[in-house]
């Protein structure tokens, strides 16, 4: 009797330790695997990063910077090590690929890589999709108060009407704003002609006078709180300004859709690539994908999510039919001659609008 009561132990305490395996996901040398996460603040629900870790044992260790520059510089300096998966916006990754800094893919261990909507594949940065899964797509997005403006607002070019003086308000994305112009223009966001850069320049300085605030954060805030009535807002911000606020008017510019990708990727030199691919895998089950999308208010990128979205936030986070019109163009890195004319033209519009 005492014989079996120590053996039913020992099974007991051996099946204990079988189920810890499951849970606890240790490297080669028996140390606990951690997810070195790479990106912007609040990309995720933090109920998903714990149930990967919950399933998986892999602890995440989530780290942020501010611009994709910023985060190059860091990666450029680490030599593609010190995190294992990294998410910026698309022109970003375009030079992380040519210099060496990422990884391809390996497919095999990313079984729902199919649920990927095809829409945001095979783009500039990455055309075959060997080394992203992309994580939310946006659009340059004018969002207005009916009630508190005069005309209605169609494209770019009803900005600069004299009505709307000191009463729009603008994100500090120097390539969107930049390009806005160059749209009123007749031209492409990406041109490398100087004086076509400068003719956009000359074009913003009119809109001066119209422009009330610029900034990155919360914008929407300032939009739902009367103390601007127009806006160029981050898709994510026009998602929270229609919630709260249903009557305001979502434009889809006549000149043109620009927009623009976030991905994952894995550094070169990744200390824990195989954390990286089981977290891409997670992340692109459709349920999970559905809970980050509603948190994240970008456009959901998981054609198998798409269905799973909750209704109130599916005409926010789903491809709206002007998304595939041949209008649309992707914001590009260009030539460092034309870059320091957009960041010229960027300045003295700034100056002009007194910020």
């Amino acid at each position: 009797m005492k014989r079996v009561l120590t053996v039913t132990l020992v099974l007991a305490l051996f099946a204990s330790l079988l189920a810890g395996c499951g849970t606890e996901n240790r490297d080669g040398q028996g140390r606990k695997t951690t997810l070195n996460l790479f990106t912007w603040e609040g990309m995720f629900p933090q109920e998903v990063l714990d149930e990967f870790t919950a399933e998986t044992g892999v602890t995440i260790n989530y780290s942020n910077f501010d611009f994709n520059e910023t985060m190059l510089t860091k990666l450029q300096a680490a030599k593609g090590g010190d995190y294992d998966l990294v998410i910026a916006d698309d022109y970003i990754i375009e030079t992380v690929i040519a210099e060496g800094l990422a990884q391809k893919l390996d497919r095999s261990k990313i079984k729902n890589f199919g649920n990927i909507n095809p829409i945001y594949q095979g783009q500039f940065y990455d055309p075959h999709d060997e080394y992203t899964v992309p994580y939310g797509a946006g659009v340059q997005t004018i969002v207005f108060d009916p009630k508190a403006v005069k005309i209605d607002i169609t494209g770019y070019a009803d900005l600069w009407d004299e009505s709307l003086r000191n009463n729009i308000g603008i994100i500090a994305n120097y390539r969107v704003i930049n390009g806005m112009a160059l749209k009123v223009l007749g031209e492409s966001y990406n041109t490398e002609d100087i004086d076509v850069i400068n003719a956009a320049g000359k074009k913003l300085l009119e809109l001066a006078p119209n422009i009330r605030i610029i900034k990155d954060d919360n914008l929407q805030d300032d939009l739902l709180s009367g103390e601007i009535a127009v806006a160029v807002m981050y898709t994510s911000q026009v998602t929270m300004a229609k919630m709260a606020n249903p009557d305001l008017k979502v434009v889809f510019p006549k000149e043109g859709i620009g927009f623009g990708i976030m991905a994952m990727f894995i550094p070169k030199n990744a200390p824990n690539p195989d954390a990286a691919h089981q977290f891409i895998d997670f992340i692109l089950r459709p349920e999970v994908s559905a809970r980050c999308f509603e948190w994240l208010g970008y456009y959901c990128t998981n054609k198998a999510a798409d269905e799973l979205i909750e209704p109130e936030y599916k005409e926010f986070l789903t491809l709206p039919p002007e998304f595939t019109s041949a209008g649309m163009e992707m914001i590009q890195s260009v030539g460092a001659e034309a870059e320091e004319a957009h960041a010229r033209v960027w300045t003295e519009f700034k100056a002009a609008c007194g910020q």
